[in-house]
């Protein structure tokens, strides 16, 4: 067993808390990981304030890399002192999707066995499997991905996360490529990442929607060659006609991003697509939304397809490797994500932060 610090969240609301935390050595299928990076996501905040679910006390935090330390039984897909980005959907191999050549699709992935506790033995509940606000976490091996050691961990591992589900949801879920336009609607974290990989598959034009100034300046250092403040103009109608001035007759963009996660942008997403254009949804709804009243022939005759995003429909053991050689390259700028580094302890302040739109993400060095 290892005491170690932790951040956990011990009621909705209250102020997060850094505390004394137990961490079993690792059992069968299972690695232990020495954290050296983490970064404050707004889904951490969600725990927080009860938006997930309500099994309190939670140990927040899983945009990681870190150093494994030690593994369980019957591991092979990483060993001691070897560094990874952890991730929170380790595949079974067993199931449906996976039996199908579709594991980024895998619909039984699984965390740790073991439980990580209070010193009294309350059982902490890991923020989406992972809990890596905290000096050793626990984890299944599945979650480790193994890259180049010597990249940034304060910059890979936001892979783990955010940045992974925008890039993500522009590559893989909406297939973009060279040769198509890009609008993400919504440009914090998870849209400037969808900007990125956008502009890393050569999209263009790659339009950035956001009513935050500071925000579509940031989408524009990450390679937006247009943006749109929907604050002031129909982001819709700037759409189209930023498409049509590209490629004669477009009547949008071949895939519009919805990163915000909300029906009245979903729905500009949706009329703001070209003809057989994609939709996709990666922003995350509340469990009260619905989807906006669209008539039926509109959804038939403008073609396409509306999709959602699963953690950018990534295979972590595929897709993180590469990118971090994208990074190591200069091709892709993971540190650009990275507004400040924090300590242990200032994990609180960092939510407030997230309020002002100030950060990218805060990253906790560990």
């Amino acid at each position: 067993m290892h005491e170690v610090q932790g951040v956990i969240a011990r009621g909705k609301g209250q102020p997060v808390e850094l505390t004394t935390i137990h961490v079993p050595d690792p059992g069968p299928g299972e690695a232990l990981v020495k954290v050296q990076a983490c970064g404050v996501c707004h889904t951490d905040l969600h725990y927080r304030e009860g938006g997930i679910n309500d099994d309190f006390p939670f140990l927040l935090g899983h945009e990681a890399a870190g150093v494994v330390e030690a593994v369980g039984d019957d591991v092979t897909e990483v060993a001691p002192g070897d560094f990874v980005v952890l991730n929170w959907r380790a595949v079974c191999g067993e199931c449906r999707a996976c039996k199908r050549g579709e594991p980024q699709y895998c619909f039984a992935t699984h965390n740790a066995t073991q439980k990580m506790t209070l010193p009294d033995g309350t059982e902490l509940s890991p923020a989406l499997g992972i809990g890596a606000f905290a000096e050793k976490t626990l984890v299944a091996a599945g979650q480790c991905t193994k890259v180049d050691e010597s990249a940034r961990p304060a910059a890979v591992g936001l892979l783990g996360c955010g940045v992974m589900a925008g890039i993500g949801a522009a590559i893989n879920t909406g297939a973009v490529t060279r040769g198509k336009s890009v609008a993400v609607i919504g440009c914090g974290g998870v849209g400037v990442a969808a900007v990125a990989g956008s502009v890393l598959a050569g999209a263009s034009p790659v339009i950035a929607v956001d009513i935050d100034p500071k925000k579509l300046e940031t989408a524009t250092r990450m390679g937006a060659t247009h943006t749109v403040d929907s604050s002031k103009v129909d982001p819709v109608e700037e759409i189209k006609r930023i498409c049509a001035e590209t490629y004669e007759g477009a009547e949008g963009a071949d895939v519009v991003v919805e990163a915000v996660g909300r029906p009245e942008t979903w729905k500009q997403a949706f009329y703001a697509r070209d003809l057989a254009g994609t939709v996709v949804l990666v922003g995350v709804p509340t469990p009260d939304m619905t989807v906006p009243e669209i008539p039926l022939i509109d959804v038939f005759g403008r073609g396409g397809a509306l999709k959602s995003s699963w953690y950018g429909d990534c295979l972590p053991s595929r897709d993180f490797p590469m990118l971090v050689d994208l990074y190591q390259q200069g091709r892709l700028d993971l540190d650009a994500f990275v507004t400040e580094e924090i300590g242990i302890g200032d994990v609180e302040a960092a939510f407030d932060k997230m309020h002002g739109g100030d950060v990218l993400r805060s990253v906790v060095i560990l």
